[in-house]
């Protein structure tokens, strides 16, 4: 349960950034405060994708081979994964909007 979470917080933290601009991030290091790079926020975030990826497969593979899972286990597990995938897809959407519209910019 709680890398999902983590993963939430991590990209919450990474879309607050993004919207919040300069002003923010010269906010946080007025204060002393030590952010992450985005890029550590990406890399961590697609690391507990993949993890929870991982425990949804072994909860299905428990479930149908009859190794003590139970099927609402193995729905939460699997949901938890699917919905995890679908907000850093939603990041990497809004990662590559932004690029887009940067290159699209005339100096």
């Amino acid at each position: 349960m709680q890398p999902g979470i983590s993963f939430n917080r991590a990209a919450a933290a990474a879309l607050s950034s993004q919207a919040g601009g300069l002003a923010g991030i010269s906010a946080a290091e007025g204060q002393g405060a030590a952010a992450a790079p985005f890029s550590d926020l990406l890399t961590d975030a697609v690391g507990q994708v993949s993890q929870l990826q991982d425990q949804a497969q072994a909860a299905v593979t428990g479930l149908m081979t009859g190794s003590g899972v139970d099927v609402h286990q193995a729905m939460i597990a699997t949901e938890k994964a699917s919905m995890a995938f679908e907000l850093a897809l939603a990041v990497r959407n809004k990662a590559v909007q932004a690029y887009q519209q940067v290159i699209g910019m005339q100096f």
